[in-house]
Parts: structure tokens; C-alpha cells; sequence
């Protein structure tokens, strides 16, 4: 009798641990499954801008871009994030997964106008192109 009591509590225990690896390689196999398919998805998408200015529309190298957007919250307070990025020789700044919705993009650049406006992403793999001035004399 004690013998059957413990062949079966081995069997029971046996059947759970198995049951508890095939559950593992279930889950180990998805989550390939899933980095497969993350792979083969598109990079993040990236919000470019480009900023040209003057008459000559040439790039403006090393300006920062500011972009400022609220994350509105139900129960507390809003908060306000601010992301600062600065552009390339070839005037372009590219910011990785922007926020959806409204934004504010400033540009500060030595010798320019300061530039700022809002803006409604829908998408988040736009380009945006801004032209800077050229500041009036001051005699």
C-alpha cells in the first residue's frame, strides 16, 4: 500500500514536471516567433527635420532643435517633456519615436532667427523642412 502511495505521487509529480517544460518551450518558442517577427518589422520610425536657411537655402550645421510636447494624464497632473537635438552637415536632426499629436518644434542657431511653431504628428516617419532668416540689422 505505501509502495502505490509513493509510485503515484512520483507519477503525479513527474506528469507536473513535465507539463511545466512544455510550457517553458511554448513560450520560448513565441517569444523567437515574436523577435522573428520584430525583425522582419520595420526600424523605429524616426521624425526627421530639416533646416535650411538664408536665399540660398543652405543647410544650417549644428542647430538645436527643441520638441516639446505634453503627455496628458487623467488622474495627476499633465507632464511636459522636452526633447533636444541637434543638426547634422547636412542640416537634417532626426528624432527616434516621436510622439503622436501636438508639438512644438523650436530651432535656435548661432546667426539666425529663432524659429517655433506647432505641429500635428499623425505620422511618425514625416519629414519636416524648416527655413531659418537671416536677424535684421540693427544700425
Amino acid at each position: 500500500m505505501m509502495r502505490q502511495i509513493i509510485l503515484s505521487a512520483a507519477l503525479v509529480w513527474h506528469l507536473g514536471v513535465t507539463a511545466c517544460a512544455l510550457a517553458q518551450d511554448k513560450a520560448a518558442s513565441a517569444a523567437q516567433g515574436d523577435g522573428a517577427a520584430a525583425a522582419s518589422a520595420p526600424a523605429v520610425k524616426k521624425l526627421t527635420i530639416e533646416v535650411i536657411g538664408g536665399e540660398t537655402n543652405s543647410a544650417v550645421e549644428n542647430a538645436s532643435v527643441y520638441l516639446k510636447y505634453v503627455e496628458e494624464k487623467k488622474l495627476r497632473k499633465d507632464k511636459k517633456y522636452a526633447l533636444n537635438v541637434k543638426t547634422n552637415r547636412d542640416g537634417t536632426a532626426h528624432i527616434p519615436d516621436p510622439p503622436l499629436g501636438k508639438v512644438l518644434i523650436q530651432v535656435v542657431a548661432d546667426g539666425w532667427k529663432t524659429y517655433g511653431q506647432y505641429y500635428v504628428l499623425n505620422d511618425s516617419g514625416t519629414v519636416i523642412k524648416i527655413h531659418l532668416d537671416r536677424p535684421t540689422k540693427w544700425y
